[in-house]
């Protein structure tokens, strides 16, 4: 089972996940399972059609927001309004789980939800370094 990385109590990050990660995912609670991979990126990986009939099969919602280096505005937007309307603990996870917090953290910042120095300590928490990214 891949690891989900707590970064708020309603959202946490994971690098990539497999279908059969879905039940655990449901289990731990996540409501809503976010897809910031795009299909294909590596040759193996599940698509976001699999990915989704397992989020669904193991009671979640699910979003594909692919993002392919850096997230651009709409993307950042999508994420954050995504997380809003989620009902419950948010799991979103891309190759490292590095542009899942990145997004993330984009929406907030820019939302005025959260400084960035709390998003920077947030981020060092689940095991990323946002320094580079938050300024």
């Amino acid at each position: 089972m891949t690891e989900f990385r707590r970064v708020t109590e309603d959202f946490s990050v994971s690098p990539q996940i497999e279908p059969a990660d879905m039940a655990a995912a449901a289990a731990q609670g996540f409501t809503l399972v976010i897809n910031n991979r795009p299909d294909g990126e590596v040759e193996g990986q599940p698509t976001s059609a699999e990915m989704e009939a397992a989020a669904r099969a193991a009671g979640m919602d699910y979003v594909h927001i692919p993002v392919v280096s850096s997230p651009n505005e709409d993307q950042v937007t999508a994420n954050r309004v995504a997380i809003e309307d989620a009902d419950g603990p948010v799991l979103a996870f891309c190759r490292s789980g590095t542009r899942s917090i990145v997004t993330w953290s984009l929406g907030q910042a820019l939302s005025g939800v959260r400084s960035r120095s709390e998003l920077a300590a947030l981020g060092r928490g689940a095991g990323y370094d946002l320094s580079g990214v938050l300024g």
